[in-house]
């Protein structure tokens, strides 16, 4: 290494390197040391700095502004790295399918090392509700105790036979308004959970003109992996999946531990790899530079699917419809450039609780924008990061933080949106992360 002109106290060293990954230390003071700043690596020669190419590039180190220690600072060493392996959304380079494979084999190692014990948290509460409460009972605890899904539990069984989401409340809103011009509140009062999900195996339980039988509940044990813990979940399209403890070899007197989620786990992958970037290389690439979420497609592009989005003055019967009919859990509310405003959540619909708002309301004249607004005074401790409802980031953010927004409880999928005026370019979820972290 020679020392910078004009810099006595930075040193630098000009490499010509062939494509591919590369390993180095630094030799200082008669000891090799790595810096803990940049990626790293564990392999035959301990604990190693890494960097990725691509194609050939002029130079990897650039000094920059003089520092006063010997330790290698992140402004006087520069990784100059350029990627490039197919077009990104703004026509830039792309990540490097090795660091791809990389940071997916990393990641399903400690996925697979990882059991269901990891997400138990120190101290919380599980709320369970007795398949025998009456539908309007169960929605009124959902919103009072701001929770979006509720394992239920048999007592004559002795097990836990399902869960109620939002879409039960949803379903159940459209169901009723389909067959009567306003909803009462004698129509849900006279409704267990048990009869409305029976109702909706006859309703909604046809497969090839089959009845379906009965789907035993979808759960885990803490000893099963995260990794297979995450599968479950994205592979029955489920948002949450139980975490069920017993002692016998029957099953019997089973004890409800926690409800795993994807957030769940991302948060721990997050508190793992967040200091080892190097375990996980393209952590700190743009996500645009990845291959990941949905965006809003380009102009003549006849492969895409337009991003489903909605005015603020749509009917809220057109945004449970969308919500169903597409699959997703949100809805980005839009103005007329679509520039987000706000987003509408199947949680969302518990807000007509309040009040006792569903016994007289019309889905088709309710606005959006009214529907939010039953929300605004209500217990929000779900759903809602910061304060904000809507978490956005920047084409040009890291991965990491994406995760990192992700992995709070409630948030489920973040908006790209242009800087300045918040023009929606894309959206990536929870499940988005994982399908393409694992492969699927």
């Amino acid at each position: 290494m020679s020392p910078v002109e004009g810099c006595p106290t930075v040193f630098q060293a000009i490499c010509s390197l062939s494509p591919g990954m590369h390993q180095y230390k630094f030799f200082v003071d008669g000891e090799w040391r790595h810096d803990e700043r940049q990626p790293t690596i564990s392999g035959e020669y301990g604990i190693v700095n890494t960097v990725y190419l691509t194609r050939e590039i002029n130079s990897v180190l650039s000094p920059s502004t003089p520092g006063t220690r010997m330790d290698v600072d992140n402004e006087n060493f520069q990784r100059t790295v350029t990627l490039s392996d197919g077009n990104i959304q703004d026509g830039g380079p792309r990540v490097s399918e090795a660091a791809i494979q990389i940071s997916r084999c990393r990641v399903s190692e400690y996925l697979s090392l990882h059991t269901g014990y990891d997400l138990l948290p120190d101290s919380g509460k599980v709320i369970a509700l007795d398949i025998n409460l009456p539908v309007k009972q169960s929605f009124h605890i959902l919103h009072e105790q701001g929770i979006p899904v509720a394992p239920l539990w048999d007592s004559f069984r002795g097990q836990f036979v399902g869960l109620l989401s939002p879409l039960d409340f949803i379903l159940i809103l459209k169901e009723l308004e389909t067959h009567g011009s306003n909803l009462t509140e004698e129509q849900l009062e006279t409704h267990t959970i048990s009869a409305w999900k029976e109702a909706k195996r006859q309703t909604y339980g046809r497969h090839d003109g089959q009845w379906r039988p009965h789907q035993p509940l979808v759960h885990a044990t803490p000893y099963e992996s995260l990794r297979d813990i995450a599968l479950k979940i994205l592979q029955n399209g489920i948002s949450t999946v139980p975490v069920i403890y017993s002692s016998s070899s029957d099953g019997s007197f089973p004890q409800l531990l926690h409800l795993a989620s994807l957030s769940g786990i991302l948060k721990c992958i997050c508190r793992y790899f967040k200091n080892s970037t190097g375990n996980f290389p393209i952590l700190n690439q743009p996500v645009c530079t990845i291959p990941l979420g949905s965006w809003v497609p380009k102009i003549g592009d006849p492969n895409s699917r337009p991003l489903a989005m909605l005015r603020p003055h749509a009917s809220l019967s057109s945004a449970l419809n969308m919500l169903v009919q597409a699959g997703v859990s949100s809805i980005p509310i839009v103005d007329e450039n679509d520039s987000l405003l706000d987003t509408y959540s199947r949680s969302d619909i518990t807000a007509l609780a309040k009040d006792k708002v569903y016994t007289h309301v019309r889905l088709e004249e309710m606005t959006i924008h009214q529907a939010l607004q039953l929300g605004q005074d209500a217990n929000t401790r779900f759903g809602f990061f910061n304060g904000q409802r809507c978490q956005m980031c920047l084409r040009s953010d890291p991965l990491l933080k994406v995760m990192e927004r992700l992995s709070n409880p409630g948030v489920r999928r973040v908006f790209i949106v242009e800087a300045g005026s918040k023009r929606v370019e894309g959206i990536i979820s929870l499940s988005d992360i994982f399908k393409f972290l694992l492969s699927l």
